[in-house]
């Protein structure tokens, strides 16, 4: 059996598995509630896992071991900046965002739950909410499908176009039957494949090498600033890139798992599992790029044609075919989780946060499921005509899908939880803000100098505070949900004012 023939078993085996689960929870779906959030159901395990895989996607293992390879350790602060970011999102928005989405009209996504917490009868803010998120998942999305091409173009000699067309087709298969359901059980496994895929690597690759002696002997070889943090990055440079902690409070693919959590008691298990999944996978991602420093160095006559498929080419150098199909099974994993989980959320959007606006009509339980399957097919097919250009890289794709979530959600999310005073108007005034400055500074040559959440996220905070400041009025309603909500975190029984 030739070595492609073991590795197309693996991959088969795999797509396979993906495929039954999508099938079992199908078979579990039975309403809209169930197809978007997995009727509140989930353990801090799966929570945690799903948040992780759905998050980390094909950057994890394409694009960030691909910048390290071409820049070093200074393009680390990325996931030092993310680290910090979703400890933070576990510790503070999790508990608060599981207990005030159910206080708050049961609401399952984010515009839902803007709209219910801040009582916006004009309906604007859930629509404009809505739309942002077709808007930035669209280029999410896309990003995926581009690293589903480059994976298949960079493992099988396959064409880029023919590999992004088969990652979206199996992907959008047990989604749109799964739903949230199915997008989070595959994400469980995806998880973990990632996981073992990305401590093998590293572990086979220092062997190879000589070991940590070996590796940096090597490494300075090519060039010693490539194990600094901070040689040939500017003060502005290693902001921006630590910056990217300050997307994780407004990404709604990763939110939506603290929603679907069984209590808000289960944040504080969720966080150590996630947590330690994602210190595991940073490192191994890290390691791995590193030691293909390393290894190409030791072994002039190989070349790698692609950085980002740094990760790709050790696995098939250091493994058994069959084994190396599986190691690269978990990108396709990585990258198959986060376009699963975009595409839920993105049919949320279109059914619960638009279609519900415009049309009169009560949709029963089935229509909204079928109505929700439509949604991830039309989310899909854009993106993967965006895709088939493939004129950006991975990483600059999930850079400002990030930014533009980050920048227009967050605040928005933060101050709901945690300010009593945030009105519709300063919410809505925010998130507009961030999103026209992610898309001017995004698109101008001040994206070379600052990466654009940082003006966009804080000018997003100023304008919702100052705009609140000036349209807040007492709303008993309002405050009695907020206090309910804050209980339900704390276990406390008496009112808790935060002003």
């Amino acid at each position: 059996m030739t070595d492609q023939i073991w590795q197309y078993l693996a991959m088969a085996l795999y797509m396979l598995a993906m495929l039954g689960i999508g099938w079992y929870a199908y078979r579990r779906t039975s309403d809209l509630d169930d197809y978007m959030l997995a009727g509140r159901g989930l353990t801090p395990g799966v929570a945690a896992l799903s948040a992780g895989a759905s998050d980390m996607s094909g950057w994890l293992l394409l694009g960030l071991p691909g910048a390290i390879y071409l820049s070093g350790l200074v393009e680390i602060w990325i996931a030092i900046g993310l680290t910090v970011g979703a400890w933070l999102n576990w510790k503070f928005v999790a508990p608060r965002l599981r207990s005030y989405t159910e206080v708050s009209n049961n609401s399952i996504t984010v515009p839902s739950f803007l709209e219910n917490r801040l009582k916006d009868r004009s309906r604007v803010l859930r629509v404009v909410s809505g739309v942002i998120i077709l808007v930035f998942f669209t280029f999410y999305v896309s990003s995926g499908m581009v690293a589903g091409g480059v994976f298949f173009e960079s493992s099988f000699n396959s064409s880029y176009t023919l590999g992004m067309i088969l990652v979206a087709a199996v992907t959008i298969l047990y989604t749109l039957f799964g739903g949230f359901m199915g997008a989070t059980y595959t994400d469980v496994a995806q998880g973990l494949l990632m996981l073992v895929a990305l401590l093998l690597v590293p572990i086979m690759g220092l062997v190879s090498v000589g070991g940590f002696t070996g590796m940096t002997e090597s490494i300075s070889a090519v060039d010693p600033s490539l194990l600094s943090f901070f040689a040939g990055g500017s003060i502005l440079a290693v902001i921006s890139a630590a910056a990217w902690g300050l997307g994780y409070f407004g990404q709604p693919h990763i939110i939506v798992r603290f929603m679907a959590m069984r209590s808000p008691r289960d944040a504080r298990a969720g966080r150590r599992i996630g947590i330690s999944w994602m210190v595991l996978t940073v490192l191994g991602a890290v390691a791995t790029a590193l030691v293909g420093i390393a290894y190409f160095q030791q072994n002039p006559d190989l070349t790698l044609q692609d950085p980002e498929a740094v990760f790709l080419s050790l696995s098939q150098a250091f493994f058994h075919p069959f084994v190396a199909g599986v190691v690269l099974a978990a990108v396709l994993a990585a990258i198959m989780s986060t376009i699963s989980s975009q595409l839920v959320v993105c049919s949320s959007a279109l059914v619960e946060d638009l279609h519900n606006m415009v049309s009169k009509k009560t949709l029963n339980a089935k229509q909204g499921v079928m109505l929700g399957r439509l949604g991830v097919l039309v989310v899909a097919v854009v993106a993967m005509m965006l895709a088939s250009g493939r004129n950006e890289s991975i990483l600059a794709l999930v850079a400002f899908a990030w930014a533009g979530f980050g920048a227009s959600f967050g605040p928005a999310v933060l101050l709901s939880l945690f300010w009593k005073k945030l009105t519709m108007p300063g919410a809505l005034a925010g998130m507009i803000v961030g999103a026209v400055i992610v898309f001017v500074w995004g698109n101008s040559p001040l994206a070379d100098t600052m990466y654009e959440i940082v003006p966009a996220f804080f000018a997003n905070l100023l304008v919702a505070v100052v705009v609140s400041r000036m349209t807040w009025k007492p709303n008993a309603e309002i405050e009695a949900e907020f206090d309910e909500a804050v209980r339900g975190v704390s276990g406390r029984k008496e009112p808790v004012t935060v002003s």
